[in-house]
């Protein structure tokens, strides 16, 4: 909590360790490409059972670095949601492909595996699917459907670290997968991600992309590729060395202040608990998003919004639907009609969610949301 009682959205998971390591680094001589990079790949891709784990710039760089290892760019199509926070199918357009967007399961908000195959197309090269704000996506019918299809499987995992489905981590489901490390995720080294993949081809090849080690500047022939100097510090590296070893407990502190979200909530009349698939073992939310119920309008979610940040708690709506975006409407996404995307996006709210907010402090941004929606003139039923 800041100085100014402002509860706030996002507080990293910071410890005396992660203040050690850096400090460590900024003594030593190497401040780019070094030691810490490469320990903390080799530590990712064990923590995963990963065969490669490559450390990029952000998990948006990552996903670009993956579809151009794939040789995915113009002319290709890749099925993807435009129901999430980060927005990561921006890079299907820097890879120069374009984004067919499809619509989502209304309960977990991933990926509609029988929307996805309604989709496909002879243009068609991969399917990207999110384990959206945490939730695992539907792996078992996606693989089925990319393999029916000779599709890559492509796993956007940059919300989900720790969640696990069918007894798995997230991460070990696409032919590759994306992490980032920005806030406010859970291991958060300021910005940051990781590509993990068994294909060691892939791998090499978005090392080739991700940029030209020191040890290469002399090599004229170089590798044929142009990089896109998109590398990972040591300062970072270090500090996500630290943070993924303190992971178990950064996780069990965000799920003390899921329960205590849980039991305020649940108090309201009409709400619905957070919903979990029978096949996903754990999930370990990105954000805490609540659903509020069908009398309220997208005006006045918004109203409440401008109510909790009057109060002081910083909040999101959450989210602006990708196929509605300018940068999509010329590949003539405006004629797309998402129905249970633009229901969700229209009504969802993410709250303030991170491992230092007390129980008092949840009991007054949910309280302070039910004041919000009573006077908005909608009642007090919110859905999670």
């Amino acid at each position: 909590m800041s100085d100014d009682c402002t509860i706030l959205f996002s507080d990293p998971d910071i410890s005396i360790a992660e203040l050690a390591a850096v400090d460590a680094v900024l003594r030593s001589p190497n401040l780019g490409d070094g030691p810490q990079v490469a320990a903390f790949e080799a530590e990712f891709a064990a923590y995963l059972g990963r065969r490669h784990a490559v450390a990029v710039a952000s998990g948006r760089i990552g996903l670009l670095l993956a579809l151009r290892g794939l040789g995915i760019g113009p002319g290709d199509e890749v099925i993807a949601s435009a129901y999430g926070w980060r927005e990561t199918a921006h890079a299907i357009a820097l890879a120069g492909a374009t984004p067919r967007f499809v619509d989502v399961d209304y309960w977990s908000g991933t990926l509609a595996p029988d929307k996805v195959a309604a989709a496909v197309t002879p243009a068609t090269r991969a399917i990207l699917a999110a384990n959206t704000l945490g939730h695992p996506a539907a792996w078992e019918p996606l693989r089925a459907l990319a393999d029916q299809h000779g599709l890559r499987l492509i796993e956007d995992s940059s919300e989900a670290i720790g969640s696990r489905y069918r007894g798995q981590p997230v991460g070990s489901f696409g032919d590759l997968a994306v992490f980032d490390f920005s806030q406010p995720a859970a291991l958060c080294c300021g910005s940051g991600g990781m590509l993990v993949t068994d294909d060691a081809d892939l791998a090499a090849m978005a090392r080739r992309l991700r940029g030209r080690r020191p040890a290469d500047r002399g090599n004229i022939v170089g590798s044929g590729v142009v990089p896109y100097a998109a590398d990972l510090s040591e300062i970072q590296a270090a500090l996500g060395r630290v943070q993924l070893e303190r992971l178990p407990a950064i996780l069990e502190r965000r799920l003390q202040v899921e329960a205590y979200y849980r039991e305020h909530v649940l108090s309201f009349e009409g709400i619905k608990p957070p919903y979990q698939a029978p096949e996903v073992d754990q999930v370990h939310w990105f954000l805490y998003v609540v659903h509020l119920g069908t009398r309220f309008s997208r005006s006045s979610r918004d109203a409440i919004v401008e109510d909790l940040r009057t109060e002081d708690v910083e909040s999101h709506p959450y989210c602006q639907p990708l196929h509605r975006q300018r940068a999509y409407l010329p590949a003539g996404t405006a004629a797309i009609k998402l129905f249970v995307t633009e229901k969700l996006a229209d009504r969802a709210v993410a709250l303030p969610f991170h491992g230092h907010l007390t129980e008092e402090q949840v009991a007054f941004v949910v309280a302070t949301m039910k004041d919000a929606s009573v006077n908005v003139g909608a009642g007090a039923a919110i859905y999670l």
